[in-house]
């Protein structure tokens, strides 16, 4: 049997916040091409030509002038098809594939979008104009993945079919996240993500402050978190930690590997994480770092936000609360604190349940099952 082809559009290279997306994409079991909206190759001229069309489509978009946005890189994708004769096209979050949609019109391609959480969330950017484009990238696209259940209902009202969603959450890569032993660790907590407004770092902070305030002077000492990320909230948190006077007992570790957070999460209690909706209306879509911490065998401590609720189950592989509960995740992260072997449990179920349900190879086959559906 020929192998399918695949040609797949990334804004991004470099950026950490995709790079399961890149991953993703290797892991395909097809003749995969790849080009990334950000990157200037001199030996790759059409990889430079469509980082510099979507350049320029950026700029057509801030002059207001939103009909030939969509040309420059549609144009480049349309000569990218030409050359490479693929069976689908896949491109990687909604804002990115309206730059390009009108190439599979163009060519009679299948094409694929993910969407991932700020782009079908965040209201700031969503605009009435948006709506309309997005209405019509559903009309060209062979099928949309999403990865939580509130996204598919958000899409379905800015006019997707319902029979062209698949929702498919991120997984985590099992060779990596495994052998947390959260019954024999110390009260360690570990928090993982971008340090911005939908993570709401700040009231995860308080929340373990909370916690620190309301156990037993020796449970006190002990109590640790551990918060790995960066982004524009990085240094509010920095001073409410020290304004806290929690230094000791609370790091903020900044950017780490992959290898380093698997290491990390196999050394602590529990994972933790305020996710909920921001200002500009942006949410999650299906948190990485919370299915590695599950896949680790991590209890973890979250809110019922997004798609969190469909990878941690209420009481058997994690607590929720509802966002903007401080008190009630410090009363969770207490409990965990306390209480070694109902931590162990929890972990356990956790690690079984992403285990059946929640790894990337999950999602690769959510995905490669898409592409062959559309290809036929």
């Amino acid at each position: 049997m020929t192998q399918l082809r695949l040609l797949a559009f990334v804004p991004s290279a470099h950026a950490p916040t995709e790079t399961f997306v890149r991953a993703n994409l290797r892991g395909l079991p097809f003749k995969t091409f790849a080009y990334f909206g950000d990157e200037f190759r001199l030996k790759r001229p059409l990889q430079s030509a469509y980082a510099f069309s979507v350049y320029i489509s950026k700029i057509f978009y801030r002059l207001g002038l939103s009909k030939l946005g969509t040309f420059p890189p549609s144009l480049v994708v349309w000569i990218l098809c030409k050359r490479y004769q693929p069976d689908v096209l896949i491109v990687e979050f909604g804002f990115h594939a309206i730059r390009m949609m009108d190439a599979a019109a163009w060519t009679g391609t299948p094409m694929i979008v993910q969407f991932h959480g700020s782009d079908a969330f965040a209201h700031q950017r969503i605009t009435a104009e948006l709506r309309e484009r997005y209405r019509r990238l559903f009309r060209v696209a062979a099928s949309v993945i999403v990865k939580s259940l509130p996204m598919r209902e958000q899409l379905l009202r800015f006019g997707a079919s319902s029979d062209q969603l698949v929702v498919s959450p991120c997984g985590a890569d099992s060779s990596l996240f495994y052998g947390a032993a959260p019954g024999d660790s110390p009260p360690l907590f570990v928090a993982v993500g971008r340090f911005v407004p939908k993570k709401a770092p700040h009231l995860t902070i308080r929340a373990f402050a909370d916690a620190c305030a309301r156990v037993s002077p020796a449970l006190s000492r002990e109590l640790r978190l551990v918060m790995v990320g960066d982004g524009p909230l990085l240094e509010e948190c920095r001073r409410l930690v020290s304004d806290l006077k929690l230094e000791n007992q609370i790091s903020l570790s900044g950017l780490c590997s992959p290898q380093s957070v698997a290491e990390l999460m196999r050394s602590c209690r529990a994972f933790v994480q305020h996710s909920m909706v921001a200002p500009d209306g942006d949410s999650e879509g299906s948190p990485v770092s919370v299915v590695e911490a599950q896949l680790s065998g991590l209890p973890v401590v979250s809110t019922r936000h997004a798609g969190i609720p469909e990878v941690v189950v209420e009481g058997k592989s994690g607590f929720l609360v509802d966002e903007g509960d401080v008190s009630g995740m410090a009363n969770f992260i207490i409990r965990l604190a306390e209480d070694s072997d109902l931590a162990a449990r929890l972990g356990s179920f956790a690690s079984s349940r992403a285990l059946s349900s929640f790894t990337i190879q999950h999602h690769i086959d959510d995905i490669a099952d898409v592409v062959r559906r559309v290809s036929t």
